[in-house]
């Protein structure tokens, strides 16, 4: 046994077999199939609703709350009061009866990119910073490098080992493998150029846009095979958003391959350039990436109102995401029953509102318009809760009773 103090361990175990419990319950199974339903566009008794406190969990569980000393055992200590904290709200978010612990992957070169990135400067008490763009003129685009992945299973092993041996028999521990780098593309030109400059060049440089993208989207398809290729990819059907039946068909070998994962991306960066230059400069790379995956989500905050043929192309697309900048309307009439539409929320009219009427007549008025469709409501980028503790509470009821009345 490590070097861990009785008292904390325990500690530990105890929030851990609340978490256990929780997933097991009645109420998790009931979430699940609602989520199911909507993301197999499915007839259920109402769409589901979830809700992401991001930033805001400092106000929810403060770090000076926690109790256990050991660093490893306090980041654990924080996840699970997380958890938990989140199950308690009263929206339909879930999480499974065991502990995930991460494969390990290599990489090659120090930095992903061969370039330093998230290198962050004047850090703010409010979390406030910027950038130190490692890309700072046309000539440091050639510095951009492909990455390679190799699996670790020394060291996966000696992660899963750890966190058995912390948790005992409260809450199994299972490997969960999954490609270490994301398909939104855009967000690695951003970190390597910054948003400034990265738009100028798409007008003035495109070439050098160009040979960066197909270097970016090297170095994701070889961490894509770098995962598949282990033989132990894991299913990424079970949580929130993302919670449907087995994606595509079994193998009969039990070893999945991407297509039988969720996988997604959005264009955030890409907000205010045209859909042909988005087609050119980010879609006719993301595609081939998202046909590898069994079923795929597009969007996030941005608006693409202008920009859902784009969307609809990709192969396998299950859920298109409608921030609340892209008009429903539009969104309704092109993707119908076809497809899954998660409507998302504006937090900042969630947490400023001083009652809940205003936020009662939106959700009203876009649930009118999705019922008899295959939806879920979102809300997320919570930053604070602006003197309204409640709000998560009163958020997840009300909008679970108007998704009832209008499922």
């Amino acid at each position: 046994m490590s070097n861990y103090s009785a008292r904390d361990l325990a500690h530990i175990r105890e929030l851990a077999s609340e978490y256990r419990e929780a997933a097991c319950s009645t109420e998790f199974e009931a979430r699940r199939r609602c989520w199911r339903d909507a993301n197999e566009r499915r007839s259920g008794d109402r769409a589901p609703v979830w809700l992401r406190p991001d930033s805001l969990w400092q106000e929810l569980v403060p770090a000076d709350t926690l109790q256990c000393s050991d660093p490893l055992l306090r980041d654990l200590e924080l996840c699970l009061r997380r958890e938990l904290y989140h199950a308690a709200i009263g929206d339909d978010h879930v999480f499974d009866p065991w502990w995930g612990v991460s494969a390990v992957f290599d990489c090659a070169t120090e930095h992903p990119w061969g370039l330093r990135i998230g290198n962050q400067v004047e850090t703010t008490e409010l979390r406030g910073f910027r950038y130190d763009h490692p890309v700072k003129t046309e000539a440091d685009y050639e510095l951009v490098t492909v990455p390679g992945y190799t699996y670790n299973p020394a060291k996966t092993e000696e992660n899963l080992s750890r966190m058995a041996e912390i948790l005992g028999e409260t809450l199994p521990v299972r490997l969960n493998c999954q490609p270490v780098l994301h398909l939104t593309l855009g967000n690695y030109l951003d970190h390597l150029r910054g948003m400034e400059a990265f738009l100028g060049d798409l007008a003035f440089h495109p070439e050098l846009v160009h040979r960066t993208m197909a270097k970016v989207t090297e170095g994701v398809f070889a961490a894509l095979r770098a995962a598949e290729e282990t033989g132990l990819l894991t299913p990424n059907n079970t949580g929130p958003m993302f919670c449907s039946d087995p994606v595509g068909p079994q193998p009969a070998d039990g070893k999945l391959r991407l297509c039988n994962l969720w996988h997604g991306a959005n264009s955030q960066e890409f907000q205010m350039v045209s859909p042909r230059m988005q087609e050119e400069f980010l879609m006719n790379y993301q595609i081939p990436l998202l046909s590898q995956f069994g079923a795929t989500w597009y969007g996030c905050c941005e608006d693409l109102t202008q920009k859902i043929p784009l969307v609809l192309r990709i192969p396998n697309l299950r859920i298109f995401v409608s921030s609340y900048w892209t008009d429903l309307d539009r969104v309704i009439e092109a993707c119908g029953d076809r497809y899954t539409i998660m409507w998302r929320q504006l937090s900042a009219m969630v947490v400023f509102a001083d009652d809940l009427q205003p936020i009662r007549e939106h959700l009203e008025t876009g649930m009118r318009k999705l019922q008899g469709l295959h939806y879920q409501v979102v809300l997320r980028e919570l930053e604070t809760l602006q003197g309204h503790p409640h709000r998560l509470q009163e958020w997840a009821a009300l909008t679970k009773e108007l998704a009832a009345k209008y499922a």
